[in-house]
Protein backbone atom coordinates (compact mmCIF):
# COMPACT_ATOMS: atom_id res chain seq x y z
CA UNK A 1 0.00 0.00 0.00
CA UNK A 2 0.84 3.68 -1.03
CA UNK A 3 0.29 6.84 0.25
CA UNK A 4 -2.53 7.76 -2.06
CA UNK A 5 -4.39 4.31 -1.82
CA UNK A 6 -7.41 3.54 -0.34
CA UNK A 7 -7.03 1.37 2.76
CA UNK A 8 -9.19 -2.08 2.67
CA UNK A 9 -12.71 -2.11 4.19
CA UNK A 10 -12.72 -5.31 6.33
CA UNK A 11 -9.41 -5.05 8.94
CA UNK A 12 -9.79 -8.13 10.77
CA UNK A 13 -11.10 -9.01 14.00
CA UNK A 14 -9.85 -7.49 17.30
CA UNK A 15 -9.15 -9.42 20.80
CA UNK A 16 -12.63 -9.52 21.50
CA UNK A 17 -13.67 -10.68 18.53
CA UNK A 18 -15.40 -8.21 17.11
CA UNK A 19 -14.83 -7.42 13.23
CA UNK A 20 -12.97 -3.98 12.54
CA UNK A 21 -14.09 -2.49 9.65
CA UNK A 22 -12.43 0.85 7.92
CA UNK A 23 -16.11 2.33 7.78
CA UNK A 24 -16.07 2.42 11.75
CA UNK A 25 -13.67 4.94 11.69
CA UNK A 26 -15.68 7.29 8.74
CA UNK A 27 -15.48 10.67 9.52
CA UNK A 28 -12.51 10.29 11.27
CA UNK A 29 -8.74 10.08 11.21
CA UNK A 30 -7.26 6.54 11.74
CA UNK A 31 -3.97 5.67 12.85
CA UNK A 32 -3.52 1.90 11.81
CA UNK A 33 -0.53 0.69 13.37
CA UNK A 34 1.57 -2.97 12.39
CA UNK A 35 3.68 -4.18 14.93
CA UNK A 36 6.30 -7.51 15.43
CA UNK A 37 4.89 -8.79 19.06
CA UNK A 38 3.19 -8.53 21.99
CA UNK A 39 5.12 -7.63 25.15
CA UNK A 40 8.41 -7.12 23.14
CA UNK A 41 10.58 -3.76 24.40
CA UNK A 42 10.15 -1.62 21.25
CA UNK A 43 6.10 -2.81 20.83
CA UNK A 44 5.87 -2.06 24.18
CA UNK A 45 7.43 1.07 23.62
CA UNK A 46 5.41 2.13 20.96
CA UNK A 47 2.04 0.81 22.35
CA UNK A 48 2.69 2.81 25.45
CA UNK A 49 3.75 6.16 23.58
CA UNK A 50 0.05 6.04 21.75
CA UNK A 51 -1.40 5.23 24.94
CA UNK A 52 -0.43 8.30 26.61
CA UNK A 53 -0.80 10.21 23.92
CA UNK A 54 -4.83 8.86 23.49
CA UNK A 55 -6.47 11.87 24.54
CA UNK A 56 -4.41 13.95 22.37
CA UNK A 57 -4.59 11.63 19.10
CA UNK A 58 -8.28 11.49 19.71
CA UNK A 59 -8.65 15.35 20.79
CA UNK A 60 -7.05 16.01 17.19
CA UNK A 61 -9.11 13.26 15.31
CA UNK A 62 -7.38 10.18 15.30
CA UNK A 63 -8.24 6.94 16.34
CA UNK A 64 -5.85 3.84 16.63
CA UNK A 65 -5.49 0.60 15.89
CA UNK A 66 -2.67 -1.91 16.69
CA UNK A 67 -2.33 -4.76 14.83
CA UNK A 68 -0.04 -8.16 14.76
CA UNK A 69 -0.27 -11.48 14.31
CA UNK A 70 -0.34 -12.77 18.27
CA UNK A 71 -3.53 -14.57 19.11
CA UNK A 72 -6.68 -12.55 20.66
CA UNK A 73 -5.58 -14.16 23.90
CA UNK A 74 -1.77 -12.48 23.75
CA UNK A 75 -3.99 -9.26 23.04
CA UNK A 76 -5.71 -9.30 25.54
CA UNK A 77 -3.07 -10.11 28.42
CA UNK A 78 -1.16 -7.12 26.70
CA UNK A 79 -4.05 -4.71 26.49
CA UNK A 80 -4.64 -5.33 30.50
CA UNK A 81 -0.96 -5.41 31.21
CA UNK A 82 -0.65 -2.03 29.83
CA UNK A 83 -3.96 -0.44 29.94
CA UNK A 84 -3.94 0.04 26.23
CA UNK A 85 -7.14 1.88 25.21
CA UNK A 86 -7.21 1.13 21.57
CA UNK A 87 -8.23 -2.06 19.85
CA UNK A 88 -5.50 -4.48 19.05
CA UNK A 89 -6.26 -7.23 15.55
CA UNK A 90 -5.38 -10.39 16.43
CA UNK A 91 -3.95 -11.11 12.61
CA UNK A 92 -2.63 -14.40 13.11
CA UNK A 93 -2.45 -15.47 9.34
CA UNK A 94 -1.12 -12.67 8.28
CA UNK A 95 -4.57 -11.47 5.47
CA UNK A 96 -3.91 -7.88 6.51
CA UNK A 97 -0.54 -7.91 7.06
CA UNK A 98 0.71 -8.51 4.05
CA UNK A 99 -2.26 -6.78 2.06
CA UNK A 100 -0.76 -3.54 3.67
CA UNK A 101 2.51 -4.70 3.08
CA UNK A 102 3.72 -4.85 6.52
CA UNK A 103 4.67 -8.70 6.10
CA UNK A 104 8.01 -9.34 4.38
CA UNK A 105 11.74 -10.69 4.76
CA UNK A 106 13.90 -9.52 7.46
CA UNK A 107 17.00 -9.88 8.80
CA UNK A 108 17.73 -11.10 12.74
CA UNK A 109 20.65 -11.55 13.66
CA UNK A 110 21.78 -12.43 10.31
CA UNK A 111 19.33 -14.87 9.54
CA UNK A 112 16.56 -13.92 6.98
CA UNK A 113 13.11 -14.77 8.36
CA UNK A 114 9.70 -13.73 7.19
CA UNK A 115 7.89 -11.46 9.79
CA UNK A 116 5.99 -8.22 10.57
CA UNK A 117 8.00 -5.09 9.61
CA UNK A 118 7.00 -2.49 11.74
CA UNK A 119 4.28 -0.21 9.50
CA UNK A 120 2.03 2.95 10.98
CA UNK A 121 -0.28 4.21 8.30
CA UNK A 122 -2.41 7.47 8.51
CA UNK A 123 -5.65 7.25 7.02
CA UNK A 124 -7.93 9.84 6.09
CA UNK A 125 -11.38 10.40 7.16
CA UNK A 126 -12.49 8.70 3.47
CA UNK A 127 -10.44 5.90 3.84
CA UNK A 128 -7.25 6.95 1.90
CA UNK A 129 -3.71 6.86 3.29
CA UNK A 130 -2.21 10.17 4.01
CA UNK A 131 1.38 8.94 5.62
CA UNK A 132 3.11 5.98 6.20
CA UNK A 133 6.14 5.44 8.71
CA UNK A 134 8.13 2.12 8.13
CA UNK A 135 10.83 0.45 9.45
CA UNK A 136 13.36 2.96 11.36
CA UNK A 137 11.13 5.44 10.77
CA UNK A 138 8.98 4.76 13.35
CA UNK A 139 10.92 6.14 16.84
CA UNK A 140 8.79 3.83 19.16
CA UNK A 141 9.22 5.65 22.33
CA UNK A 142 7.93 8.76 20.87
CA UNK A 143 5.40 7.36 17.87
CA UNK A 144 2.32 9.35 19.08
CA UNK A 145 4.42 12.27 18.65
CA UNK A 146 5.61 11.60 14.71
CA UNK A 147 2.18 10.91 13.88
CA UNK A 148 1.22 14.65 15.35
CA UNK A 149 3.74 16.36 14.45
Amino acid sequence: MNIGDKAPEILGKDETGKEIRLSDFRGRKLVLYFYPKDNTSGCTAEACSLRDSYGELQAAGYEVVGVSKDSAASHVKFKEKYELPFPLIADIDHTLLEAMGAWGEKNMYGKKTMGTIRTTFVINEEGIIERIFAGKQVKTKEHAGQILG
